[in-house]
């Protein structure tokens, strides 16, 4: 087997077989394969594309590059969620004590951030003390007693998809259906769980711009986890602007304890209800998706859901008086107010622009070494649908910095405001399930 010629037979648009596949995969994990042909390989995929057995033939060749977590010592359906990213998405720390609330196990890995701002480790770690490593005893054994945990990411854990990647993101591979979702559902895969709910963004804060690309890709990441003896569910939800009022790390903690005291902002909260729900279902607590979003909605309702992230943040050895009290989170010297610079109605928020301005700030990273400044953020005090005065404060700037001309313009720049009132937006657009 030659790897000119398997890079030849997909060029031409051809199926792939198992074991074409493999050879490629493996050879380039063992260095056999060079990055030139890894190159034209990846090229040829993304125009020619791959069907349903390719595409879940790969995911396993990335699954089986390295280490799989074993939690079978967990009792009970292990339901995990993913995100394809967006702005102001802090919805795992709302879902994980909403989900073991109910008594499903919640066994949570997640990675960091590169980007707009950190990603769910990066958040929790804004919490004093809170420990984000935990090994595997540990984090089973919490999980059996606490119905939770949350770790970082295995250093082994699907190494050629993380090779791949960085491959994919200096040869204009990226934006490839087939290499996205066998990206995310190797690593969901190979982290244990039984089943995934998958919270696919789509608008000008999310991977995917158009509902098209977002159907796409979700119905190929159903078709893998159904290939694989994994029930799994997509939402489609809208990221056309950030999610709640909080942008950065302290400030997404503050927000997501605000949301499971039920004071959260309505597309956050609806968007937590509807993921949690999916995983109720799934995870076999409740049997229908109207029941449980009910039963949710009343946790919500209650103390139940912030006594349980306190009782995380406990376990894991952060400081649980921050919960009480989220004025103790870290806290930026400077707030810096942006203005409308005339009246109307704020049409249009570009999620993607407010994220940029977030990490110009300090609160994500350029490149992955790079340090996050946990206390800055952005605080959103218009959202589409307001209206606003010219000279009232679109947003708030959270920042240690003492130079941030450029993230300003770039708040500026993300508002469109017209005189015309918006149509309301959808916060959820679509359900994919195989189920």
């Amino acid at each position: 087997m030659l790897a000119i010629e398997i890079i030849e037979k997909k060029k031409n648009g051809l199926q792939l077989n198992k074991e074409e596949i493999d050879f490629m995969i493996e050879g380039y994990i063992k260095g056999s394969i060079p990055d030139y042909q890894m190159s034209a390989f990846l090229m040829a995929i993304y125009f020619r594309g791959m069907d349903k057995d390719e595409t879940s033939n790969l995911t396993m060749s990335f699954i089986n590059s390295g280490d799989r977590v074993d939690l079978s010592g967990i009792k009970g359906i292990k339901v995990d969620k993913h995100s394809t990213g967006g702005v102001g998405d802090k919805i795992s720390l709302i879902v994980i004590p909403l989900i073991a609330c109910l008594g499903i196990p919640v066994a949570k890995m997640s990675g960091r951030g590169l980007g707009h701002t950190g990603g769910t480790i990066d958040k929790l770690e804004s919490i004093e003390g809170f420990r984000v490593e935990l090994g595997e005893d540990e984090f089973i054994e919490n999980v059996n007693k606490y119905k939770m945990a949350i770790t970082g990411q295995s250093a082994n854990l699907v190494p050629a998809d993380k090779k791949i990647y960085s491959l994919r993101d200096v040869t204009a591979t990226v934006n490839s259906i087939p290499l996205i979702a066998s990206s995310i559902m190797s690593k969901k895969i190979a982290s244990g769980s039984d089943a995934i709910v998958l919270d696919v963004k789509v608008g000008t804060g999310a991977f995917m711009k158009t509902l098209d690309e977002a159907k796409e890709l979700a119905r190929t990441m159903v078709d893998i986890g159904d290939s694989l003896n994994r029930k799994t569910i997509a939402v489609i939800t809208n990221m056309n602007q950030p999610l709640g009022r909080e942008v950065g790390n302290a400030n997404e903690i503050m927000e997501a304890i605000k949301v499971l005291r039920g004071e959260g902002e309505e597309d956050e909260t609806i968007v937590a209800l509807t993921i949690s729900s999916y995983m109720a279902v799934l995870g076999g607590a409740i049997k229908d998706f109207a029941t449980a979003y009910s039963e949710l909605s009343n946790i919500l309702r209650s103390a139940l859901a912030v006594d349980k992230f306190k009782e995380l943040v406990l376990i894991q050895g952060g400081n649980p008086d921050i919960i009480d009290n989220p004025a103790m989170l870290p806290q930026a010297k400077y707030g810096i107010e942006v203005k409308a610079k005339e009246s109307g109605y704020v049409n249009k928020i570009d999620a993607e622009t407010i994220g940029i301005a977030a990490m110009l700030l300090g609160a994500g990273r350029r490149t992955k070494d790079a340090i996050i400044d946990y206390a800055a953020g952005i605080t959103l005090n218009k959202k589409i649908g307001d209206k606003v005065l010219k000279g009232e404060t679109l947003c708030v700037l959270h920042t240690n910095k003492e130079e941030n001309k450029e993230a300003i313009d770039r708040a500026l720049e993300a508002y469109l405001i017209k005189e015309d009132i918006p149509e309301k937006e959808e916060y959820v657009y679509e359900i994919i399930s195989s189920l």
